[in-house]
Formats: C-alpha cells, sequence, structure tokens
C-alpha cells in the first residue's frame, strides 16, 4: 500500500490541502491569517488566498515523516535565509504562532495527537487518511505514467 513516502510531496500536500478545506470543519484560517508573514525572513505575506490549508497540509505530512516533533523543530523546518543586503544571511525559523494554530487545529480534528513532552505524532484517522490519499495519488499517476507501476 502506498504512503506518502511514495508519492510527490508537491502533488500530496495539494490533494491533502483540498481535503481539509472541503471535509474538515475544524481547519479555518484564524482572523490575523491574511495579514501576516510565515516568517521573519519572508518578505510578504504569502499570495495564495487558501495558504493556511495549504500549510496545515504540510504540518500534517511532516508529522507523518517526521513525528513525534515539536514546535521549535517544525519552526526550522519552515524557516529559511533571512537577506540582509549586503551583509551575510542569517537562518531564521518560521512563525511559531502559525504552527501552533495548525497543529491545534489538526488536534480539534482529530488528525494529530499530543506525545507528552515528545511532541505530537499522527493519529489512527490522520494516518489512514494519507495513507488513502497517497493511494488514490499512486493510482492516478500510474495511468499517466505506466512505469511507475512496478514502484
Amino acid at each position: 500500500m502506498p504512503n506518502p513516502y511514495d508519492v510527490p510531496a508537491n502533488l500530496l500536500i495539494q490533494r491533502l490541502a483540498n481535503y481539509l478545506k472541503d471535509e474538515v470543519d475544524q481547519i479555518a484560517p484564524p482572523p490575523w491569517a491574511s495579514l501576516v508573514k510565515t516568517s521573519s525572513h519572508a518578505q510578504r505575506p504569502p499570495q495564495n488566498a487558501d495558504w493556511w490549508f495549504t500549510r496545515c497540509a504540510s504540518v500534517l505530512r511532516k508529522v507523518y515523516l517526521k513525528g513525534p516533533i515539536g514546535i521549535q523543530r517544525l519552526r526550522a523546518e519552515y524557516g529559511g535565509r533571512k537577506d540582509r543586503g549586503v551583509r551575510p544571511e542569517h537562518t531564521r525559523k518560521g512563525g511559531g504562532a502559525i504552527v501552533r494554530k495548525a497543529l491545534q487545529q489538526l488536534e480539534g480534528a482529530k488528525l494529530v495527537e499530543s506525545s507528552g513532552n515528545r511532541g505530537r505524532s499522527v493519529t489512527k484517522q490522520g494516518r489512514s487518511l494519507l495513507d488513502r490519499l497517497s493511494t488514490e495519488l499512486k493510482k492516478e499517476l500510474e495511468k499517466q505514467v505506466p512505469e511507475l507501476k512496478k514502484y
């Protein structure tokens, strides 16, 4: 059975974001989502109006792959290089409120659970959702590229 390791991340995240937007009522952008940048290294806010669902889908995938994982490690995953003009660039972490709120909403949807002091991990419901979407995506990709059937 294919899992998120077996399909391209961008296609899985896009499909998962559409699922979260249409099917899961607990996932909704907070009121401040249209005003914020995603990190201190970003120069502008996201251009995509549905960036919140994409970020929640990405966080769910990262918790599946690297979990149990905490907020600080997720912030480091979503960070980047701060452009400081002619001075050397420095690494910045991503926004903590964004990661924290996304995890809280995913917990409310019963897709992620707390693992005590070790961080958050995916629940059985979250694992089955990601596996099901990965399987559907793999079947569609096999129709387009028949050589993928051997993987």
